[in-house]
């Protein structure tokens, strides 16, 4: 692996021109495609195996004509302090709004609440429904114009009027101005590491191109493969953050390299087989974890998935390819102002055998034992909300009170009581029954007389006379765990009901989806969790070449996601620290959160692993002794990995900006678990574990070291087959401002 890649950036230094222009030709071929592609369908919400699913396809499958997801607004009115909305004029305004918003070009229906009886039992409330022929997406800006100056009349009539349902609904930023301060950020870290504007510049420029080529190709795709807006925001996320991380590691090689005074071109060669390997291995870690989505059988999270796979593929091919290419440009720019003029000060620098990094290791190898103990209890302790933790999907609730979305479920709730805003839908199939009207109406008593529910609807017939619809409003929100304990009852009395009623039914609606979605993520999550970490286990036993050092990773990483996904319940849940976040309103954590966050914090927690360690295991395969190897490695890559965690940090906290709340939720459990896993797992428990298991730490049984193959991740073969510095590089010669061999 390591002189494959060798040969690679020493191609890639060398044919630099060439390159360029492929990457240039890359990203205009991907370009044109996008601007070419069509925008993706809406295919909605599906999640194949479950009640609510298989109720919902019913539905379609049985009620012709209706439109799958077929946009809606509710019209929320509230009259002013002491009046009515049954008052005469604003009876009038209500039903002059719903008369001009059924005249709207794409509007099915709309329902006045005085025919509906949809008014509050203290007359302060009503709503009015209107149902359009077509999905969100496909609504023109004429219809939503037009409703809109109806509501907008309505108020000026002195009704307050709030809207909610998916039809005029606000499109959240999935980033914002934070996301701008965290590359910010991102490029302090870089111009302090490095001390030099190309070298901090690099690694920038190099994740924005990689990241412009997968999204660009993310849009090409799209309509293909039915991408949505949040697979791109995922994608970008850690597309720039692991961009901006693999070239670093890269580039911080290449200054060593020339530091120990190997030309340019030999220089950006073994700065790509040696770090090189490792952002390979790193970014094979992430991309299973992202790819191992697909097991959990949600196809909206495989989708994004393998979108964010894609473009941590992208940055890895990047960082082999285009950095080399842009250090032979520039063989010099990259270095420190003191490596460029060879100072004496810089010289002395280099002949330090200690810095921070290798300070911090002798304190952890002296306190192995202390250190070990104080690090895991410590992410036990933050870990420990984790037993509260409840699932759920965050609707409208969960907007800020800023949204008119959220105003109208506040007012519906108030109105109408706290379960009116998730009412659970039931639809019966009365496919041959002899009399499906008395067996629907049998049904509909008995979930009436059900405890925890408030009413139910009249049901609703298709034309065929053998499937009815009918809701039921529960007597708690839709995210109170009594309303899921209530579909749990309703779904377990169910075979005595229906061999009262000679028919079959099932329990849908948003709420019930939640639910069941939640339930399947939990059920998924030790599969996934087995299939991804012993995949990953068997990548870093070729890459290490030992037994315990990937149980060690993985114990590890088991650490920081349950530390992270504590801290997440803390904040998103109980609402400790939620207002310095911006989070309006806590409720459950959304059911794909947890299996998001194992999948990517067990990408990026193998990243910091295969980085720091393989600086290790090159030195203990070089010779050194197993605790001197720990001090050797922190010395040569702690540095360059704190800045690294500082960098992924500062990206993913600038999408704790966004309005969208599950990729806020995501932004600040990324975040927080980069820190936990870089500071406290990597640089404090990894080197105290390996300080005292010694020469075991690094124990392959013979026969399995036959039976693998030698990746070579450190660059052994390399230390034997690349010449030596010449003398008068190693001697301390200036750099030259254009290298021969750069040319």
């Amino acid at each position: 692996m390591a002189t494959v890649l060798y040969h690679l950036g020493r191609t890639a230094f060398r044919w630099r021109w060439f390159v360029a222009l492929l990457w240039v030709a890359v990203l205009g071929a991907v370009g044109f495609a996008a601007s070419k592609a069509p925008a993706a369908a809406d295919e909605g919400f599906t999640m194949p195996g479950i009640e609510s699913q298989k109720a919902f396809d019913l539905m379609e499958k049985r009620f012709p004509g209706t439109t799958a997801g077929a946009a809606s607004a509710r019209i929320v009115f509230i009259a002013p302090s002491g009046e009515k909305v049954t008052a005469a004029d604003n009876r009038a305004a209500i039903e002059k709004l719903v008369d001009e918003a059924a005249d709207g070009s794409q509007v099915a229906n709309a329902v006045d609440p005085f025919q509906a009886k949809a008014v509050s039992k203290d007359g302060s409330t009503a709503y009015a429904t209107v149902s359009f022929k077509a999905k969100a997406d496909d609504l023109t800006d004429v219809s939503k114009h037009h409703l809109e100056r109806a509501i907008d009349q309505a108020r000026d009539a002195g009704l307050t009027v709030e809207v909610g349902g998916d039809a005029l609904a606000t499109r959240p930023a999935a980033g914002g101005p934070a996301e701008v301060i965290g590359v910010a950020v991102a490029a302090v870290v870089l111009l302090i590491t490095f001390g030099s504007l190309a070298a901090a510049g690099l690694p920038l420029l190099a994740a924005i191109i990689g990241v412009a080529a997968s999204m660009t190709g993310i849009m090409a795709l799209s309509a293909t493969f039915g991408l949505s807006e949040n697979s791109g925001t995922l994608a970008t996320m850690l597309g720039l953050a692991c961009g901006i991380d693999y070239a670093l590691f890269v580039v911080s090689r290449y200054r060593e390299e020339r530091d120990k005074g190997h030309a340019p071109r030999e220089a950006a060669g073994l700065a790509a087989g040696t770090a090189g390997s490792a952002v390979v291995f790193a970014g094979l870690t992430v991309v299973i974890a992202l790819a191992g989505l697909s097991v959990v059988g949600i196809p909206v999270l495989t989708k994004m998935g393998l979108a964010a796979a894609g473009a941590v593929l992208v940055s890895v091919l990047v960082c082999l390819t285009l950095v080399p290419a842009i250090l032979g440009f520039w063989p010099n720019a990259v270095l420190s102002r003191g490596a460029r003029r060879n100072s004496e000060r810089h010289r002395r620098k280099q002949r330090k055998t200690e810095n921070g990094g290798s300070r911090w290791a002798k304190v952890v190898v002296r306190l192995p034992l202390p250190v070990l103990v104080l690090g895991v209890v410590g992410l036990g302790a933050v870990a420990t909300p984790v037993m509260d933790l409840q699932l759920g999907m965050p609707g409208d609730e969960a907007k800020p009170t800023s949204t008119t979305e959220r105003r109208a479920y506040d007012a519906l709730a108030e109105g109408f009581g706290p379960g009116f805003n998730g009412p659970l839908t039931i639809v019966v199939d009365a496919k041959g029954s002899d009399d499906p009207k008395a067996a629907v109406a049998a049904i509909s008593k008995d979930i009436a007389a059900t405890k925890g529910v408030v009413s139910v609807t009249p049901a609703r017939f298709n034309p065929a006379g053998n499937t009815a619809v009918f809701s039921a409003t529960p007597s708690t929100s839709p995210t109170d765990e009594k309303t899921k304990d209530l579909v749990k009852t309703i779904r377990d009395e169910r075979p005595n009901i229906e061999q009262d009623a000679g028919v079959s039914f099932e329990v849908t609606g948003k709420t019930a989806l939640d639910i069941d979605v939640a339930d399947k993520v939990q059920a998924s999550l030790i599969p996934y969790l087995a299939v991804v970490v012993g995949l990953a286990i068997v990548l870093l036993l070729l890459v290490f070449r030992s037994l315990l050092v990937p149980l060690k990773a993985a114990f590890g990483f088991l650490l920081s996601v349950l530390a992270a996904l504590g801290a997440v319940v803390a904040v998103f849940q109980q609402g400790h620290g939620a207002d310095l976040l911006g989070v309006e309103s806590t409720g459950p954590i959304m059911s794909m959160m947890p299996i998001f966050l194992v999948g990517i914090v067990f990408g990026l927690a193998m990243d910091y692993e295969v980085f720091l360690v393989s600086r290790m295991r090159e030195a203990y395969v070089h010779g050194d002794a197993p605790k001197q190897a720990i001090i050797s490695g922190f010395r040569h890559s702690a540095r360059v990995v704190v800045a690294a965690a500082l960098i992924m940090t500062a990206v993913f906290s600038g999408f704790v900006g966004a309005d969208v709340s599950m990729i806020k939720m995501i932004g600040f459990g990324l975040a927080i678990a980069v820190l936990f896993d870089a500071f406290v797992v990597r640089m404090a428990i990894v080197p105290a574990i390996l300080s005292l298991l010694g020469h075991k730490a690094w124990y392959l049984p013979r026969w399995l070291a036959r039976l693998l193959p030698n990746i070579d991740v450190e660059g052994e073969k390399l230390s034997r087959t690349v010449p030596a510095p010449t003398a008068s590089a190693a001697a301390g010669e200036p750099h030259s401002a254009e290298p021969a061999a750069a040319r």
